[in-house]
């Protein structure tokens, strides 16, 4: 989502060209006043000296140069690239450098960034989010932090892959660009630094690759894995849109000056739509992993999960990743798109960090105004609209003869009667079938408008489609409504309006009905998911091989499309992720992933709790700590960290014997309980359970913090020590948390149920907060 702005808290305005062909104002201002006695012209040599050490030569260092500041501030102001910022901004001399250009008509980007406060410009009332603003300057914009992504590809062409004004290629990298079908090596470069294909498992069930269904290269044809990247770290593109306008503005990266390391091990599945999704082999992938840690990747974004949990040593992302982090690589995964079914989450091993999709402050608004007057909240990403009343039927009154019963309301290809369609709007409900092809079969019988409608299973969310058509989408509650004014009326008639975008909706975020949820089906002394960032209607690159609907009929092509699922959070914790590994290159990945969860908000917008899509209050097992912070999250105060060791000990507690010389379970392995985790789950509990807990200062090198409680309804939590003296950076504290039953009164009726609460340490300064589930036997 954003660029470059620097050190200082002023006013920080629009994020610099990253994407870089736009250079830009910056100030760089070298703090105090050491000018003295200098000339001018002294002082403007010595300017040209650090501009020369970022230009390619002197004429080019001395045209950047605009001014040189002798009384206001010391230092000076020049055309940069962002990249060039970032390097003057690495000098041990240099305090701050930071774009000067005011925020006039600053178009909203991808909004995910700005909406959780990596935007230097966002201007948000609801601060929660908005808050340590340098992050992404003291992060130099992730410069140097390469981000692997085991996904469907990348779309190299796009401009959020540029790597103009970007530095060299970091000397750890050792990966390499494979060249194949359509992809040459000139395609990588220091933004796409690494790109590599694996397909041998795939091939070893289906045969050959049918050319015609995808690449034998690490171009991506379907659009997922250009998508997940380019949120990662995709440059700054101005003026980026989805199909029809929607969502205009500058699309970014969260870590925009990251490195990209491509893995592509998922491929189309054979015969079958894209709209399906495709399909990632565990040789391919473990593959994909294993050559990722020999490349010197810093963090794995994997957005692909499995559709019931496997058992940790039958699950390859999780083996994968587990000798990831033991090269201290942070792996993040998507929790998973089976919402809102109870204990529906994948990638649950302790190691990885398990991103569900929460909402953005954003919304496509095409609402539906009926023959009476009334005015119906649809949601569409159609430009399409009508300019005046059509008449309205509803999709099983004008069906051909020979459909069955429960799907006559569905618009299923060949199902609509033209002679009854004709010119009128169709409202049909969502069930069987793609929702696109139901505005195509609309469409087809001569129709003029489609008005779909939820079933009861597709709860309160709303479906975002760019149609054919003039089209919205409708709640099922007001689909009801309409469907009830067709049958009041011989004349029924309506209008679908021109959609738009509307910005700063509440509440938000709300989290998502397909994101699954906990609790932890493999381990229920795990809490899962581990934490909540944007997945719903993000924008972001597209491969220009796939459609937006990714429909074999739809012919459209886009640069940029709005895309759902945990497949898009997953991302954006992943270029958090990569921003912490910048600013703290010796934190493990259980300190970052701590950080990130301990510093996650559990309230939205309105400073009301986090809500479902249906407005009913969420818990962890939706959000797992809470929305992401990354603001935060750079300075949390205490962590808790964890070792590779103590991974392998918390498998040796589920059972699990190494063959490795070096390490061996003990007898009595520790409970699982007392792995070092930034939450708490008990499940049955009865009676008391005490659960040791370590935690790591990384704030003040002389701080006092203080324990508080908001226990889970019908226990009490207490911790000993309750206060936790520090007199340095790094010491470590351990406290034991005791959580015992209350008595039956105040636990009356809530046997088998999780309730839910938190524990937190503050020195006044830090949040240092950690969600609890607990269930009573």
């Amino acid at each position: 989502m954003t660029k470059i702005f620097v050190f200082f808290l002023f006013l920080l305005t629009l994020l610099a060209s990253s994407a870089q062909k736009q250079k830009q104002v910056y100030i760089v201002h070298f703090g105090g006043s050491d000018n003295g006695e200098k000339a001018l012209h002294e002082i403007q040599e010595t300017h040209h000296s650090y501009l020369l050490s970022v230009k390619d030569n002197e004429e080019e260092a001395r045209a950047s140069h605009l001014y040189s500041y002798k009384h206001s501030i010391n230092g000076f102001s020049a055309v940069l690239t962002p990249d060039e910022a970032a390097r003057l901004s690495e000098l041990e001399e240099v305090v701050s450098v930071y774009p000067s250009h005011p925020e006039k008509y600053s178009l909203q980007t991808t909004r995910s960034w700005e909406f959780v406060g990596l935007d230097e410009v966002a201007k948000q009332n609801w601060n929660h989010f908005n808050m340590g603003q340098d992050l992404l300057s003291k992060a130099r914009y992730g410069q140097d932090v390469i981000v692997g992504l085991v996904d469907s590809g990348v779309w190299p062409e796009s401009k959020s892959f540029s790597d103009e004004g970007m530095g060299p290629v970091p000397k750890s990298w050792k990966g390499i660009c494979q060249t194949g079908v359509a992809f040459n090596s000139s395609l990588c470069n220091k933004k796409i630094i690494g790109a590599r294909y694996y397909l041998k498992g795939f091939e070893q069930v289906y045969g050959p690759l049918n050319a015609t269904e995808d690449d034998r290269s690490p171009r991506d044809m379907d659009g997922h894995g250009t998508h997940t990247a380019s949120t990662v770290a995709g440059r700054r593109v101005p003026n980026a849109s989805a199909f029809g306008g929607f969502a205009e503005g500058t699309a970014s990266g969260g870590a925009p000056l990251a490195r990209l390391a491509i893995y592509k091990a998922c491929w189309a599945t054979p015969k079958a739509s894209k709209a399906a999704g495709n399909t990632c082999f565990e040789a391919d992938m473990l593959a994909a992993i294993d050559d990722a840690i020999r490349d010197g990747v810093h963090v794995l974004s994997i957005s692909i999960g499995t559709s019931q949990p496997f058992a940790f040593n039958r699950d390859g992302i999780a083996i994968g990743a587990l000798n990831a982090v033991k090269h201290n690589i942070l792996v993040a995964c998507s929790a998973g798109n089976s919402g809102p079914a109870p204990s529906s989450l994948s990638n649950l091993a302790p190691w990885l960090i398990t991103v569900g999709a929460g909402s953005l402050d954003r919304d496509f608004v095409g609402p539906v105004v009926l023959g009476t007057g009334m005015e119906i909240i649809g949601k569409t990403v159609t430009p399409y609209n009508l300019k005046k009343m059509h008449p309205l039927v509803y999709a099983a009154d004008v069906v051909v003869p020979g459909v069955h019963q429960n799907e006559t309301n569905q618009c299923l290809p060949g199902s609509l009667t033209p002679e009854k369609v004709k010119g009128k709007i169709v409202l049909c409900m969502r069930g069987s079938g793609f929702k696109l092809s139901k505005g195509m079969e609309v469409k087809r019988a001569g129709g003029v408008g489609l008005i779909l409608g939820n079933s009861p299973a597709n709860g309160n969310e709303y479906s975002y489609d760019a149609h054919y058509l003039p089209a919205t989408a409708v709640l099922y509650d007001d689909a009801i409504k309409i469907h009830e004014y067709i049958k009041s009326t011989n004349n029924p008639t309506a209008i679908i309006k021109q959609a738009r975008t509307v910005l700063h909706t509440q509440p938000a975020p709300f989290m998502a009905n397909f994101t699954s949820r906990g609790p932890n089906a493999l381990d229920p002394y795990i809490l899962k998911p581990d934490i909540t960032a944007p997945g719903l209607n993000i924008l972001a690159a597209w491969s220009e091989a796939s459609s937006p609907s990714k429909l074999a009929f739809d012919k459209r092509i886009v640069k940029y499309t709005i895309f759902s699922g945990t497949s898009m959070s997953c991302p954006h914790v992943a270029a958090a992720a990569a921003l912490l590994k910048a600013i703290h290159p010796d934190w493990s990945s259980a300190a970052i992933r701590s950080a990130l969860m301990t510093t996650a908000w559990m309230k939205n917008n309105k400073a009301l709790p986090i809500t479902n899509a249906d407005g009913s209050i969420a818990t962890p097992f939706s959000f797992g700590s809470g929305h992401f912070r990354p603001t935060k999250a750079a300075d949390p105060g205490l962590v808790y960290d964890a070792s590779y060791e103590d991974y392998l000990l918390y498998l040796c507690s589920h059972g699990f014997s190494f063959t490795n010389p070096v390490f061996r379970c003990p007898n009595k392995p520790p409970s699982a309980l007392n792995l070092n985790y930034p939450s708490i789950a008990i499940p049955n509990l009865n009676g008391t359970v005490i659960v040791k807990r370590t935690v790591t200062n990384v704030g003040g090198s002389k701080s006092v913090y203080f324990f508080s409680a908001k226990p889970p309804m019908g226990v009490s939590v207490k911790a000993n020590p309750s206060i936790l003296f520090f007199d340095h950076i790094g010491q470590k504290k351990s406290f034991t948390i005791t959580v015992r039953l209350g008595s039956e009164t105040t636990r009356q009726g809530l046997t088998k149920q999780y309730v839910f609460g938190w524990y937190r340490w503050t020195d006044g300064l830090h949040l240092v907060r950690s969600p609890m589930a607990v269930s009573f036997a």
